[in-house]
């Protein structure tokens, strides 16, 4: 018995060690694997709030940049609109949106323009028109109405609620209007009084205005296309500057 046990003593000592080391390198895995997991946490939690605001502050140039970019809106006719010109980009508002960018102001320009829109048309579309941000608001009918003879009473009276609803809906925007003039064959009381529709709400809304944007392109044959009424790319880049003359200042403001 005692040599038996002797000899069971002298194999768990030989095996112990074995079994110890086995399960000292198991420890050890364990302890470093979990120290790498630890670590990588660790640089996780660390890293979290940077990532958070870097993209914070991205959100925000974002958002700023979004803000900062104001609004002019063209809301008109086929003059507007740019009617029989092979390419909308010629047509005045796009004009001016080349001079905004090449002086990098940070407007954004919106044509508006509706061949064929009267002031009856106009007034029953401005108010979705006003749903969205305006900085400035320029304001190009009456030809139309001129042209198919409309009581002049009616014209102005649709003009003034246009000038009304966006006063109302949107008091911050500053609303330049564009004066227009007809033909003389419309007869000359007609027509005196049709200019005049013009100066007078620009004057009683304190609004900008712009006497004549046909002015040097109007009954210039080489500036208008085959129907002697809509311009033609050079036609409208002399529109374009005659509409910078009142734009530019407000710009600045």
């Amino acid at each position: 018995m005692t040599l038996m046990s002797k000899a069971q003593n002298n194999q768990l000592v030989s095996i112990l060690p074995i079994s110890f080391v086995h399960k000292f390198l198991k420890f050890c895995y364990f302890i470093m694997a979990f120290l790498l997991i630890a670590c990588g946490n660790d640089k996780t939690k660390k890293a979290t709030p940077e990532t958070e605001i870097q993209s914070e502050a991205q959100t925000k140039n974002v958002v700023t940049k979004e803000t900062n970019t104001k609004t002019i809106l063209c809301f008109g006719d086929s003059i507007t609109a740019g009617y029989g010109l092979d390419d909308s980009n010629d047509a005045f508002p796009a004009v001016l949106q080349q001079k905004i960018d090449s002086l990098q102001l940070n407007y954004t320009l919106i044509n508006s323009g509706l061949s064929g829109e009267t002031t009856a048309g106009g007034k029953s579309r401005i108010g979705w028109i006003l749903n969205q941000d305006i900085d400035i608001f320029l304001l190009e009918l009456g030809a139309n109405d001129g042209l198919r003879g409309v009581p002049l009473s009616e014209t102005r009276s649709n003009l003034q609620t246009i000038i009304d609803v966006i006063k109302e809906k949107s008091p911050e925007t500053t609303i330049i209007l564009a004066g227009m003039e007809l033909p003389p064959n419309m007869g000359q009381d007609y027509t005196q009084e049709f200019r005049q529709i013009f100066a007078e709400l620009a004057k009683k809304n304190n609004l900008k205005f712009i006497p004549f944007i046909l002015k040097d392109v109007g009954g210039i044959a080489e500036l208008n296309q085959s129907d002697g009424i809509h311009p033609t790319v050079e036609g409208h880049k002399i529109m374009a500057n005659t509409v910078w003359e009142v734009l530019e200042p407000v710009l600045s403001l």
